[in-house]
């Protein structure tokens, strides 16, 4: 075996840095553009400027381009990406791949680098994680109705109506019932919702999401904060916080929530007390929020005209479906007004 060549880990260090800020560059830009993720587009950064200190002139310097014989060797899958999916897919195993050699190969220049491209390596998975788990948000970003329930007796029967009706997004909310009833109701939602193809989310409860293998929680401002209930519930699940005014929304979008709650619009039993946000925070919203966001709050069909009005195509509703005489015709009637049958 060769001695080893200081000129030639140079160009080995020089090709991967290279190589992990340019995949890292590609996947921040549909983080950026393509998704509106504050949280992965920084992450992204944040991992590029963690790179940059090492790559150092003397590394730039021992780059030999025209005599590198890897420029000429290729694959036919490089030439072409199916998705956006396959896409990120690609980049981010190129990310990971450089980051062990830049962890390996480090470690004859200084421990320290190979340390730290240790550590990012563990940041890129956690990133793919959640990045390429992204499809339970997608699809909610398809949802333009979210019924949120309300305790009564013929619970499973009025969301299985209202999912006849095309629904495709449902959040069980019971602030009061006794546990273990409150398990045994939300697991009989989420069995509908995953017969009927819907997304199914769980109000302020964690522990209940995690128990009834949820799609994700919605979270009010006194309920845990977005990275807390993250590490629990992992990075493929669905975050969404309630919010009432821009700060409430400012601060939601830099916790790295999913999505956000816009409201109340109008006056509702089930914020007794909670003045209304009205329509000029919707307003706000439709001008200013890079994440999927829902109006609720006193809506029904005689008002959702005038919240579309003000920028709304993503609705949050209760009593409208849960305490109508036909929720699955509510449902459907609602979801013509909105313009689309979730599919």
């Amino acid at each position: 075996m060769q001695q080893s060549s200081p000129m030639a880990i140079a160009r080995i260090l020089d090709a991967n840095l290279n190589r992990a800020r340019e995949g890292l560059r590609t996947v921040e830009e549909w983080c950026r553009f393509g998704l509106n993720h504050q949280h992965w587009a920084e992450e992204c950064k944040q991992l590029r400027q963690a790179l940059a200190p090492w790559h150092q002139d003397d590394l730039r310097a021992a780059r030999d381009t025209p005599n590198d014989v890897g420029t000429q060797l290729t694959h036919p899958q490089e030439s072409q990406r199916t998705d956006v999916r396959a896409l990120l897919q690609a980049n981010l195993c190129r990310v990971e791949e450089a980051l062990r050699v830049l962890e390996e190969y480090g470690k004859l220049r200084d421990p320290a680098m190979g340390a730290c491209c240790k550590q990012l390596r563990y940041r890129v998975y956690a990133l793919e994680s959640g990045l390429l788990g992204a499809k339970l948000v997608q699809k909610l970003r398809q949802c333009s109705l979210y019924l949120v329930t309300s305790p009564q007796e013929n619970l499973l029967a009025t969301v299985e109506a209202a999912l006849q009706g095309g629904l495709k997004l449902v959040q069980y909310r019971d602030k009061d019932t006794e546990d273990q009833l409150r398990w045994q109701r939300a697991k009989d939602v989420r069995q509908l919702c995953t017969q009927y193809g819907a997304l199914f989310l769980v109000n302020d409860r964690v522990d209940l999401a995690l128990a009834v293998d949820a799609d994700g929680v919605h979270l009010g401002q006194q309920d845990l904060p977005i990275a807390v209930a993250r590490h629990l519930l992992g990075p493929d699940k669905i975050i969404g916080r309630s919010t009432t005014n821009p700060e409430e929304m400012a601060k939601a979008i830099a916790e790295g929530s999913d999505y956000i709650g816009v409201g109340p619009v109008y006056a509702t039993p089930t914020k007794a007390g909670k003045k209304p946000a009205g329509l000029d925070y919707v307003q706000y919203a439709a001008a200013n929020s890079p994440l999927p966001w829902f109006a609720i709050g006193g809506i029904d069909g005689g008002n959702l005209g005038n919240v579309m009005e003000a920028g709304a195509n993503q609705v949050a509703i209760v009593r409208a479906i849960m305490e109508a005489p036909d929720p699955s015709q509510a449902t459907a009637q609602l979801l013509t007004q909105l313009g689309r049958i979730n599919s």
